[in-house]
C-alpha cells in the first residue's frame, strides 16, 4: 500500500458531531469507535471519539479524535483541509460547509484563473477550496 498522508483533526467533544456533519456532505463510510470500545470503559471521556475515519466515494480519506480530558486543547488556525479538482460537486461542498460557519475568502475566479474560497466550518476547521478551470 505505501504511504499515505492523511488530516487527523482534533476536537474538544464534538468530534462525533463534526465527522457526521463531514459525512453528510462527502458522503462515505464513517467507522466510529469511542475510548470505551478501545478498552477504556472508566475514562472520564469513554463516550467521546477515540478514533474516527470517514473515506468518500471521491477518495478523500479524514480522521478525528476528542483529545482527552489531560491533553491540553488549543485550537487554532495551523490546521486547513484543502479540497482542490475540477469536478463539480466542489462548490455544493463549499456551500454545505459554510453553513452554520464562515466564508473567509467567498468563491470566485482568481489571478490564476481557478475559482478559489476559504471558510472556517461551525466546528472552526478552516477549508480551503480550489476548483481548477479546464483549459480549452
Amino acid at each position: 500500500m505505501g504511504s499515505q498522508l492523511n488530516p487527523y483533526l482534533a476536537f474538544n467533544g464534538n468530534a462525533r458531531q463534526a465527522m457526521e456533519f463531514y459525512r453528510d456532505i462527502l458522503g462515505g463510510k464513517l467507522e466510529l469507535g469511542t475510548y470505551a470500545d478501545f478498552g477504556s470503559p472508566d475514562a472520564p471521556n469513554a463516550d467521546q471519539v477515540m478514533h474516527a475515519v470517514l473515506d468518500t466515494p471521491d477518495g478523500y480519506r479524514l480522521m478525528a479524535w476528542d483529545v482527552r480530558k489531560e491533553v491540553p486543547f488549543n485550537p487554532g488556525n495551523n490546521v486547513a483541509l484543502y479540497l482542490g479538482g475540477d469536478d463539480a460537486k466542489i462548490r455544493d461542498y463549499f456551500e454545505k460547509l459554510s453553513a452554520g460557519g464562515m466564508v473567509t475568502l467567498p468563491l470566485a475566479k482568481q489571478s490564476w484563473g481557478d475559482e478559489a474560497g476559504t471558510l472556517v466550518d461551525r466546528f472552526g476547521i478552516t477549508w480551503m477550496v480550489n476548483i481548477t478551470q479546464r483549459q480549452s
